[in-house]
Protein backbone atom coordinates (compact mmCIF):
# COMPACT_ATOMS: atom_id res chain seq x y z
CA UNK A 1 0.00 0.00 0.00
CA UNK A 2 2.78 2.23 1.10
CA UNK A 3 4.21 1.52 -2.24
CA UNK A 4 1.37 2.52 -4.40
CA UNK A 5 1.09 5.67 -2.27
CA UNK A 6 4.61 6.46 -3.07
CA UNK A 7 3.88 6.02 -6.48
CA UNK A 8 0.99 7.73 -6.62
CA UNK A 9 2.22 11.27 -4.94
CA UNK A 10 5.43 10.96 -7.90
CA UNK A 11 3.17 10.80 -10.16
CA UNK A 12 1.08 13.75 -9.00
CA UNK A 13 3.98 15.75 -8.54
CA UNK A 14 5.57 14.93 -11.97
CA UNK A 15 1.94 16.19 -13.63
CA UNK A 16 2.10 19.52 -11.19
CA UNK A 17 5.98 20.02 -12.62
CA UNK A 18 4.63 19.72 -16.27
CA UNK A 19 1.79 21.87 -16.03
CA UNK A 20 4.07 24.55 -14.19
CA UNK A 21 6.25 23.66 -16.95
CA UNK A 22 4.08 24.55 -19.54
CA UNK A 23 2.35 27.76 -17.63
CA UNK A 24 6.09 28.98 -17.76
CA UNK A 25 6.23 28.42 -21.48
CA UNK A 26 3.45 29.82 -22.21
CA UNK A 27 3.88 32.98 -20.11
CA UNK A 28 7.03 33.19 -21.54
CA UNK A 29 6.01 33.24 -25.01
CA UNK A 30 3.03 35.83 -24.37
CA UNK A 31 5.58 38.16 -22.86
CA UNK A 32 7.73 37.56 -26.22
CA UNK A 33 7.60 40.04 -29.24
CA UNK A 34 6.82 37.60 -32.09
CA UNK A 35 6.79 39.52 -34.86
CA UNK A 36 10.00 38.32 -36.73
CA UNK A 37 12.30 40.95 -37.14
CA UNK A 38 12.19 40.21 -32.83
CA UNK A 39 16.06 39.75 -31.40
CA UNK A 40 16.80 37.26 -28.64
CA UNK A 41 19.66 39.41 -27.69
CA UNK A 42 19.55 43.43 -27.06
CA UNK A 43 19.78 45.73 -30.30
CA UNK A 44 21.75 48.53 -29.04
CA UNK A 45 23.85 49.45 -32.26
CA UNK A 46 22.56 49.96 -35.83
CA UNK A 47 22.00 46.37 -37.22
CA UNK A 48 21.65 45.47 -40.79
CA UNK A 49 18.34 44.18 -42.04
CA UNK A 50 17.71 40.97 -43.25
CA UNK A 51 21.13 40.99 -45.48
CA UNK A 52 21.60 39.32 -48.50
CA UNK A 53 17.17 39.39 -49.01
CA UNK A 54 16.23 42.81 -48.06
CA UNK A 55 19.27 44.65 -47.59
CA UNK A 56 21.39 43.45 -50.66
CA UNK A 57 23.69 45.67 -51.80
CA UNK A 58 21.30 47.31 -54.36
CA UNK A 59 19.32 50.94 -52.92
CA UNK A 60 17.01 49.15 -50.69
CA UNK A 61 15.05 51.47 -48.39
CA UNK A 62 11.63 52.88 -46.74
CA UNK A 63 10.02 50.10 -44.86
CA UNK A 64 7.00 49.16 -44.19
CA UNK A 65 5.27 46.27 -41.91
CA UNK A 66 1.48 44.73 -42.20
CA UNK A 67 0.41 44.86 -38.51
CA UNK A 68 1.43 41.44 -37.52
CA UNK A 69 5.19 41.97 -39.12
CA UNK A 70 5.53 39.32 -41.58
CA UNK A 71 4.39 41.39 -44.47
CA UNK A 72 7.07 43.70 -45.63
CA UNK A 73 6.65 46.41 -48.29
CA UNK A 74 9.99 48.46 -49.34
CA UNK A 75 12.01 50.67 -52.16
CA UNK A 76 14.47 49.05 -54.64
CA UNK A 77 15.89 52.43 -56.48
CA UNK A 78 17.93 53.08 -58.94
CA UNK A 79 21.75 54.21 -57.92
CA UNK A 80 21.10 58.40 -57.94
CA UNK A 81 17.88 57.64 -56.05
CA UNK A 82 15.56 59.03 -58.82
CA UNK A 83 13.15 55.93 -59.58
CA UNK A 84 11.50 54.03 -57.17
CA UNK A 85 9.95 50.47 -57.13
CA UNK A 86 7.72 49.21 -53.96
CA UNK A 87 8.58 45.47 -53.86
CA UNK A 88 7.18 43.15 -51.34
CA UNK A 89 8.34 40.23 -49.30
CA UNK A 90 6.32 37.74 -47.02
CA UNK A 91 8.50 36.19 -44.37
CA UNK A 92 7.68 32.31 -44.73
CA UNK A 93 9.02 29.15 -42.53
CA UNK A 94 11.47 31.23 -41.07
CA UNK A 95 12.73 33.39 -43.34
CA UNK A 96 12.40 36.80 -45.80
CA UNK A 97 11.12 35.63 -49.13
CA UNK A 98 12.69 37.17 -52.34
CA UNK A 99 11.20 40.41 -53.19
CA UNK A 100 8.73 41.00 -55.87
CA UNK A 101 7.59 44.06 -57.42
CA UNK A 102 3.81 45.26 -55.57
CA UNK A 103 0.79 44.51 -57.86
CA UNK A 104 0.17 48.15 -57.97
CA UNK A 105 3.91 49.11 -58.75
CA UNK A 106 6.37 48.90 -61.39
CA UNK A 107 5.29 50.93 -64.08
CA UNK A 108 5.53 54.64 -62.73
CA UNK A 109 8.02 55.76 -59.63
CA UNK A 110 6.13 54.82 -56.42
CA UNK A 111 8.00 55.26 -52.63
CA UNK A 112 7.46 55.58 -49.32
CA UNK A 113 4.36 53.13 -48.13
CA UNK A 114 2.97 53.67 -45.25
CA UNK A 115 0.37 51.09 -43.83
CA UNK A 116 -2.25 52.20 -41.28
CA UNK A 117 -2.25 50.32 -37.60
CA UNK A 118 -5.27 48.41 -38.22
CA UNK A 119 -3.84 47.10 -41.34
CA UNK A 120 -6.90 48.72 -43.23
CA UNK A 121 -4.85 51.06 -45.74
CA UNK A 122 -1.66 51.53 -47.76
CA UNK A 123 -0.53 54.64 -48.06
CA UNK A 124 2.69 55.64 -50.83
CA UNK A 125 3.44 58.54 -53.07
CA UNK A 126 4.04 58.27 -57.05
CA UNK A 127 4.28 60.59 -60.29
CA UNK A 128 1.69 58.26 -61.98
CA UNK A 129 -0.81 60.69 -64.16
CA UNK A 130 -3.89 62.05 -61.88
CA UNK A 131 -6.95 62.84 -63.92
CA UNK A 132 -7.58 66.09 -64.45
CA UNK A 133 -4.23 67.65 -62.91
CA UNK A 134 -1.83 68.88 -66.43
CA UNK A 135 1.24 68.93 -64.18
CA UNK A 136 2.73 65.40 -63.28
CA UNK A 137 4.24 65.39 -59.64
CA UNK A 138 4.76 63.41 -56.86
CA UNK A 139 1.04 63.22 -54.86
CA UNK A 140 -0.05 60.84 -51.88
CA UNK A 141 -2.31 57.95 -53.23
CA UNK A 142 -4.05 55.64 -50.99
CA UNK A 143 -4.99 52.15 -51.65
CA UNK A 144 -7.72 50.30 -49.13
CA UNK A 145 -7.80 46.89 -47.85
CA UNK A 146 -10.15 44.24 -50.17
CA UNK A 147 -10.61 40.15 -49.94
CA UNK A 148 -8.49 40.18 -52.80
CA UNK A 149 -5.77 42.56 -51.86
CA UNK A 150 -5.18 46.01 -52.05
CA UNK A 151 -7.81 48.17 -54.32
CA UNK A 152 -7.03 50.13 -57.25
CA UNK A 153 -4.85 53.12 -55.94
CA UNK A 154 -6.50 56.80 -55.32
CA UNK A 155 -5.22 60.07 -55.37
CA UNK A 156 -5.76 62.13 -51.98
CA UNK A 157 -6.29 65.22 -54.44
CA UNK A 158 -6.36 68.59 -52.77
CA UNK A 159 -5.54 70.62 -50.48
CA UNK A 160 -3.26 67.69 -49.39
CA UNK A 161 -1.81 66.96 -52.97
CA UNK A 162 -0.43 70.25 -54.24
CA UNK A 163 1.28 71.72 -57.48
CA UNK A 164 4.42 70.71 -55.73
CA UNK A 165 5.67 67.25 -54.67
CA UNK A 166 4.50 65.75 -51.95
CA UNK A 167 6.84 62.71 -49.85
CA UNK A 168 6.45 60.26 -47.05
CA UNK A 169 2.89 60.37 -45.57
CA UNK A 170 2.90 59.28 -42.03
CA UNK A 171 -0.89 58.96 -40.48
CA UNK A 172 -1.57 59.47 -36.86
CA UNK A 173 -3.76 57.60 -34.23
CA UNK A 174 -7.20 60.05 -35.37
CA UNK A 175 -6.45 60.31 -38.91
CA UNK A 176 -3.99 63.38 -39.10
CA UNK A 177 -1.72 62.93 -42.18
CA UNK A 178 1.87 64.12 -42.02
CA UNK A 179 4.44 64.86 -44.76
CA UNK A 180 6.84 66.53 -46.40
CA UNK A 181 6.52 69.18 -49.29
CA UNK A 182 8.01 71.56 -51.48
CA UNK A 183 4.91 73.33 -52.16
CA UNK A 184 4.95 77.09 -52.75
CA UNK A 185 4.66 79.22 -49.25
CA UNK A 186 7.22 76.95 -47.08
CA UNK A 187 9.78 78.36 -45.10
CA UNK A 188 12.68 76.29 -46.70
CA UNK A 189 12.88 74.26 -49.97
CA UNK A 190 11.34 71.54 -48.44
CA UNK A 191 9.20 71.52 -45.25
CA UNK A 192 6.86 68.82 -43.26
CA UNK A 193 3.06 69.64 -43.01
CA UNK A 194 -0.19 68.00 -40.90
CA UNK A 195 -3.61 67.58 -42.42
CA UNK A 196 -6.51 67.13 -39.28
CA UNK A 197 -9.49 64.68 -40.89
CA UNK A 198 -12.40 66.21 -40.44
CA UNK A 199 -15.90 64.80 -40.68
CA UNK A 200 -14.02 62.05 -43.07
CA UNK A 201 -12.15 64.96 -45.22
CA UNK A 202 -8.66 66.59 -44.68
CA UNK A 203 -8.32 70.23 -43.97
CA UNK A 204 -6.01 72.62 -45.36
CA UNK A 205 -2.39 71.42 -44.41
CA UNK A 206 -0.44 73.78 -41.94
CA UNK A 207 3.16 74.10 -42.07
CA UNK A 208 4.68 72.77 -38.40
CA UNK A 209 7.03 76.20 -38.15
CA UNK A 210 9.82 77.58 -37.45
CA UNK A 211 11.28 74.91 -34.75
CA UNK A 212 10.85 72.33 -37.18
CA UNK A 213 11.37 73.70 -40.41
CA UNK A 214 14.22 75.90 -41.59
CA UNK A 215 15.39 77.68 -44.69
CA UNK A 216 16.82 74.10 -45.74
CA UNK A 217 15.10 70.72 -46.15
CA UNK A 218 13.41 68.54 -43.82
CA UNK A 219 11.75 65.53 -45.06
CA UNK A 220 10.15 62.24 -44.56
CA UNK A 221 8.42 62.25 -40.81
CA UNK A 222 7.27 59.78 -38.60
CA UNK A 223 5.01 60.65 -35.90
CA UNK A 224 4.29 58.39 -32.90
CA UNK A 225 0.40 57.07 -32.74
CA UNK A 226 -0.73 59.89 -30.35
CA UNK A 227 1.44 63.01 -32.32
CA UNK A 228 4.04 62.90 -28.57
CA UNK A 229 6.74 63.40 -30.96
CA UNK A 230 8.23 63.92 -34.09
CA UNK A 231 11.24 62.01 -35.72
CA UNK A 232 12.25 63.64 -39.25
CA UNK A 233 15.18 63.91 -41.74
CA UNK A 234 16.70 66.77 -41.91
CA UNK A 235 19.63 68.81 -43.42
CA UNK A 236 21.89 71.62 -43.46
CA UNK A 237 22.03 71.97 -39.72
CA UNK A 238 25.10 72.66 -37.41
CA UNK A 239 24.67 69.85 -35.57
CA UNK A 240 25.00 67.14 -38.15
CA UNK A 241 26.98 64.51 -38.62
CA UNK A 242 26.54 63.52 -42.38
CA UNK A 243 24.39 64.69 -45.56
CA UNK A 244 20.99 63.96 -43.78
CA UNK A 245 20.13 63.37 -40.29
CA UNK A 246 17.30 62.00 -37.83
CA UNK A 247 16.04 63.99 -35.47
CA UNK A 248 13.72 63.54 -32.99
CA UNK A 249 11.16 67.00 -31.36
CA UNK A 250 8.66 66.56 -28.63
CA UNK A 251 4.84 68.49 -28.76
CA UNK A 252 4.09 69.63 -25.69
CA UNK A 253 0.46 71.82 -25.39
CA UNK A 254 0.45 71.92 -28.94
CA UNK A 255 4.33 73.48 -29.21
CA UNK A 256 7.19 71.13 -30.93
CA UNK A 257 10.35 71.57 -29.13
CA UNK A 258 13.78 72.09 -29.93
CA UNK A 259 14.80 69.35 -32.49
CA UNK A 260 17.93 66.55 -31.05
CA UNK A 261 19.68 64.77 -33.54
CA UNK A 262 19.67 61.23 -32.70
CA UNK A 263 23.37 60.60 -32.34
CA UNK A 264 26.07 58.19 -33.98
CA UNK A 265 23.81 55.29 -32.64
CA UNK A 266 21.32 55.96 -35.54
CA UNK A 267 23.54 58.87 -37.95
CA UNK A 268 26.38 58.63 -39.65
CA UNK A 269 28.36 60.17 -42.27
CA UNK A 270 25.95 59.29 -44.86
CA UNK A 271 22.43 59.93 -45.35
CA UNK A 272 19.77 58.66 -42.59
CA UNK A 273 15.93 58.40 -43.67
CA UNK A 274 12.71 56.57 -43.66
CA UNK A 275 12.21 56.62 -40.01
CA UNK A 276 9.68 54.70 -38.61
CA UNK A 277 8.70 52.25 -35.38
CA UNK A 278 7.54 48.75 -36.18
CA UNK A 279 4.60 47.01 -35.06
CA UNK A 280 5.02 45.90 -31.51
CA UNK A 281 6.65 49.35 -30.88
CA UNK A 282 9.95 47.43 -29.75
CA UNK A 283 12.02 48.23 -32.79
CA UNK A 284 13.17 51.34 -34.74
CA UNK A 285 13.49 50.89 -38.11
CA UNK A 286 15.39 53.35 -40.70
CA UNK A 287 17.49 53.61 -44.16
CA UNK A 288 21.87 54.63 -44.03
CA UNK A 289 23.48 55.18 -46.89
CA UNK A 290 26.66 54.42 -44.47
CA UNK A 291 29.91 52.90 -45.92
CA UNK A 292 32.04 50.33 -44.78
CA UNK A 293 35.55 50.72 -47.07
CA UNK A 294 37.02 48.34 -49.17
CA UNK A 295 40.35 47.86 -47.14
CA UNK A 296 43.66 46.86 -48.84
CA UNK A 297 44.54 43.03 -49.15
CA UNK A 298 47.47 40.74 -49.36
CA UNK A 299 47.23 39.85 -52.72
CA UNK A 300 45.30 40.74 -55.94
CA UNK A 301 41.44 40.35 -55.80
CA UNK A 302 39.82 38.41 -58.61
CA UNK A 303 36.65 39.70 -60.84
CA UNK A 304 34.60 37.87 -58.85
CA UNK A 305 35.60 39.08 -55.56
CA UNK A 306 35.97 42.26 -56.76
CA UNK A 307 32.21 42.20 -57.50
CA UNK A 308 31.25 40.70 -53.96
CA UNK A 309 33.13 43.56 -51.83
CA UNK A 310 31.58 46.06 -54.08
CA UNK A 311 28.00 44.97 -54.09
CA UNK A 312 27.44 44.13 -50.84
CA UNK A 313 25.41 46.06 -48.27
CA UNK A 314 27.15 49.23 -46.73
CA UNK A 315 28.39 50.08 -49.92
CA UNK A 316 27.16 54.08 -50.15
CA UNK A 317 23.85 52.98 -51.66
CA UNK A 318 20.99 52.53 -48.99
CA UNK A 319 20.52 49.74 -46.71
CA UNK A 320 17.96 49.12 -43.91
CA UNK A 321 18.76 49.03 -40.23
CA UNK A 322 16.98 48.36 -37.25
CA UNK A 323 17.88 48.42 -33.27
CA UNK A 324 16.15 49.10 -30.05
CA UNK A 325 13.79 51.58 -29.58
CA UNK A 326 15.11 51.84 -26.10
CA UNK A 327 18.21 52.81 -27.30
CA UNK A 328 17.18 55.85 -28.75
CA UNK A 329 15.83 57.18 -24.98
CA UNK A 330 12.72 58.51 -26.24
CA UNK A 331 11.36 60.97 -23.28
CA UNK A 332 8.48 59.43 -21.90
Amino acid sequence: MNRFRLLAASLMALCCGLLCFERAAITRQMGRDTHPYASDKPLRMATLFAEGVISTGDYDSHPAFTPDGRTLYFLKSTPDFNFWTIVVSRFNAGRWSAPEVAPFSGQYSDADPFITADGSKLYFISNRPVPGKAKRDLDIWVMEKTTNGWGEPKSLGAPVNSDGNEWYPTLTRDGTIYFGSDRAGGKGRTDIYRSRLVDGKYAEPENLGETINTQFNEFEPFVSPDERFIIFMGGGRADGLGGFDLYISYQREGVWSKPVNLGDQVNSAGNELSPMIAPGGKYFFWTSTRVVAVEQHAKPLSYRELERKLRRPRNGLGDIYQIDVSALKIEQ
